[in-house]
């Protein structure tokens, strides 16, 4: 798999389409940070570590009464970078822009807030 956020934010977009409550994909220490702050601003509604046989997977419950786009900025082939002083708003504050920083993942409003920059990994909204 050349990029796993990617695939977890496809798997979260697909299983909403066809209003899956449980959505299943293989565990990483990044995708379980990103799902923390999908979980803290409420754009899903839980998530559990589980095992199918040998591999690790994280089981994301979602919350279908709402309507997510999932947005992949920063990709493997050209890496977006942002200073503490430009990281922008999504959608007037409606939306979030999820950062990789030295502190680890957070949204961007944590990230101005803690003066950090860092690699913009999505935008939710």
């Amino acid at each position: 798999m050349t990029d796993p956020i990617a695939d977890l934010l496809t798997r979260v977009r697909n299983g909403q389409m066809a209003r899956q409550e449980v959505v299943a994909v293989p565990f990483s220490q990044m995708k379980k940070n990103i799902l923390d702050v999908l979980q803290k601003k409420g754009f899903i509604q839980d998530y559990k570590e589980g095992v199918d046989g040998k591999f690790k997977t994280l089981n994301i419950t979602l919350d279908n009464t709402k309507k997510l786009t999932l947005k992949r900025i920063s990709k493997p082939g050209q890496r977006i970078y942002v200073g503490k002083g430009e990281i922008g708003k999504v959608l007037n504050g409606y939306g979030i822009s999820l950062i990789s920083t030295s502190k680890g993942v957070m949204s961007g409003d944590e990230a101005r807030k803690q003066g950090v920059g860092g690699e913009i990994l999505c935008e939710v909204y």
